[in-house]
């Protein structure tokens, strides 16, 4: 495939050039953790190149995730958001648990401990690029891995002195300023990227401060090498809630409303491995990822009646340790991963709510987890044209769970079921899991190639699915969920014309939910299946157009006694799930130092609970944005998001008998000052 050329894999210095004119370079780390030959990998991918995130710039990840097809980051207040991938948009203390997020290869929670939100521990803003693998992954990774892998990588040091600073300003008091240094000296490189914001609020208390920095060493030797990362994010959040009332985000008067002034969430964050890679001989290699991470958390919770605090963190130590051999048509990897977690999680009411939400201790446990994995990786050139490829992992998860308070129910000994909260006794519980995946490339010709791949993906329960459990629930007797997905895709190139299709269905069983009853069992079936569509094209040396888009169908597959429900959902669409979505972007590059871009997100309406009776219509936006480069060490940029002032909402949802929405921002403007401080 010698000609192809996919996507938008460019690496480029500065976001004013035009990907389609620079050296492609068509390689991808994530699906092998070894950099690959991407146009042979049979398998669904996108990435967001640095190119893409400094065009953006974000204020929110969901910005920059507009360039993934099949891939929707929902914004909720400040920095909080919700992920969907080839998925509905899942909510829930185990949703999270359905995607496996990572920071250069290292997920940013430890499995069992995921939180919605956990991507805001990410330095996104800074990173050298973001890695998608849709649906479930290779053997390389476990848990989690269903629908998908979002990886982000950290900025490395370039071989020539790297020192930038930067200043951006927006509407409600938005201030946010970037410095990153790194550069290349001998065996060495050094990089450190640090970001600050802070913002007022589009909504009345609703403003956040957050801190974000990577700090990374490479070390490149004759026996072996290195590669040194460390990273950390703190959130101090005042968090807005819903505005509820149908149609209530149109009501001009209501827009900024928040009805949970006294909504805060508080959120830190460390993680640091170490990758040594020893090689053995030319062919092949030994490497080694010891890692730590901490975090800690503390929220109301805003989105309940009640209004309980939530604390909760974990701390890990882990070990990753992969056999590497290329020869020159087969490319095997095999490894063992170790993990080991501490946890805990704190729930307390400051007010009695009612009988059945009294104020006091509703949860106190802490849970060790054990994770043991071992894997195989193959990847085989039958011929010049067929690539082959299959995998294997097995997963052992322990949980140690240690209740710290009183066994039952929050409410007394005698509230049993109408207690809203009850505690389980202290016990194990262990999952035994297995992935699989097989698939093949043809490379029709030099410019196109068809794959094909079958796969299985899992995830054990999370910790507060088994152990935060409501109704007289004494022991959720879980299963993992297990994903089962077929994917076929079309890449290629025709002149200056890039493509990439690929067409998905993919079988969920044993799903956990929650019944009418407040109980959390396994058992549910769902299926997704769709088309992920990725354009580029080069209109001539001026305009380039870029289309990301997807149709989708995410159904429920049983009938089920779901709460929230009030009759058969076998067949309804499952909540918080349009149908297509996507954004189109032209983009003229007016001069070899301006380039702009005019891009149209598109929301398709979605329903917002499982009897599909209620619904969202769905809404158009259009963002401008325009950077410039001044002089050799001066840039600008100009953005101009929501450019239409449309009134939408960027998640709508219909809980406790109301209609409620985190409201999208009206038109704002933002101008970002970057200067080159290097000589």
């Amino acid at each position: 495939m010698k000609k192809v050329i996919i996507l938008a894999l460019a690496t480029v210095a500065s976001p004013l050039v035009q990907a389609q004119t620079v050296a492609m370079e068509d390689v991808i780390v994530t699906a092998r953790q070894q950099p690959q030959q991407a146009a042979r990998l049979p398998l669904d991918w996108a990435v967001i190149e640095d190119s893409d995130l400094a065009m953006v710039a974000h204020t929110h990840i969901n910005e920059s995730f507009q360039r993934i097809a099949g891939g929707w980051i929902t914004r909720g207040n400040g920095q909080e958001s919700l992920t969907a991938l080839r998925s509905p948009v899942f909510t829930g203390p185990g949703s999270c648990g359905a995607f496996y997020v990572a920071e250069d290869g290292i997920s940013l929670r430890a499995p069992g401990f995921c939180n919605v939100n956990q991507l805001f521990d990410a330095n996104t803003e800074q990173a050298q690029r973001v890695e998608v693998i849709k649906g479930p992954a290779s053997a390389l990774y476990g848990s989690g891995a269903m629908h998908g892998v979002i990886n982000v990588l950290s900025l490395a040091a370039p071989d020539e002195l790297m020192h930038q600073v930067g200043l951006e300003g927006g509407p409600h008091g938005y201030l946010r300023g970037k410095y990153q240094i790194g550069n290349r000296v001998g065996a060495h490189a050094f990089a450190a990227a640090i970001n600050a914001t802070d913002d007022d609020g589009y909504k009345d208390d609703s403003g956040f401060t957050q801190l974000k920095g990577t700090l990374r060493h490479d070390y490149s030797g004759s026996t072996f090498s290195t590669s040194t990362i460390f990273a950390g994010a703190d959130l101090d959040q005042q968090t807005s809630g819903f505005v509820q009332g149908e149609d209530a985000y149109k009501d001009s008067d209501r827009k900024k409303e928040n009805p949970n002034p006294e909504a805060y969430r508080e959120a830190w964050s460390m993680r640091l491995h170490s990758t040594i890679e020893i090689p053995l001989d030319e062919a092949s290699s030994l490497s080694f990822t010891p890692y730590w991470r901490k975090n800690e958390m503390e929220f109301l919770q805003h989105f309940l009646p009640w209004q309980s605090v939530e604390e909760n963190g974990h701390e890990s130590f882990g070990l990753n340790s992969k056999f590497y051999q290329q020869t020159e048509s087969l490319q095997l990897a095999a490894g063992i991963d170790l993990e080991y977690t501490e946890g805990w999680l704190l729930e307390t009411q400051e007010e009695p709510f009612s009988p059945n939400q009294p104020a006091g201790t509703h949860y106190d446990y802490d849970v060790d987890a054990s994770l043991a994995s071992v894997w195989s990786q193959a990847d085989w050139d039958f011929s010049d044209r067929l690539n082959l490829s299959a995998g294997a992992r097995f997963e052992y998860t322990n949980y140690d769970y240690q209740n710290r308070t009183d066994d039952g129910p929050a409410c007394g000994p005698d509230s049993t079921p109408s207690c809203r909260f009850y505690r389980p006794a202290s016990g194990e519980d262990d999952f035994k899991n297995w992935s699989l995946n097989a698939g093949a490339l043809f490379d029709i010709n030099d410019s196109h190639a068809v794959f094909a791949r079958v796969s299985r993906g899992f995830r054990a329960p999370q910790a507060t699915e088994l152990y935060r459990l409501q109704a007289g629930q004494a022991n959720a007797d879980l299963d993992s969920e297990q994903l089962d997905a077929l994917d076929i895709g079309f890449r290629g190139i025709v002149g200056q014309f890039h493509y990439e299709v690929g067409g998905y269905y993919m079988n969920k069983g044993d799903v956990i939910f929650q019944d009418s009853n407040r109980q959390n069992i396994s058992g549910a079936k769902t299926i997704h299946y769709g088309v992920d569509i990725a354009l580029r094209w080069q209109l001539n040396d001026a305009f380039d157009v870029a289309l990301d888009t997807n149709l989708a169908r995410h159904e429920y597959d049983s009938d089920i006694s779901l709460l929230g429900s009030s009759g058969n959902i076998k067949g309804n669409d499952i909540d918080t799930a349009p149908r297509y979505f996507g954004s189109l972007r032209l983009g003229w590059q007016i001069h070899e130092n301006h380039r702009t871009e005019l891009e149209w997100v598109n929301m398709a309406s979605y329903y917002l609970e499982p009897d599909n009776a209620h619904e969202y219509d769905g809404h158009n936006l259009l963002n401008l944005r325009l950077t410039s480069q001044l002089t050799s060490r001066i840039q600008l940029g100009v953005r101009v998001t929501n450019l239409t002032d449309v009134d939408y909402a960027e998640r709508a949802d219909f809980g406790f008998g109301q209609y409620r929405y985190f409201v999208g921002e009206p038109r704002s403007l933002y101008l970002q000052l970057q200067m080159n401080l290097a000589p």
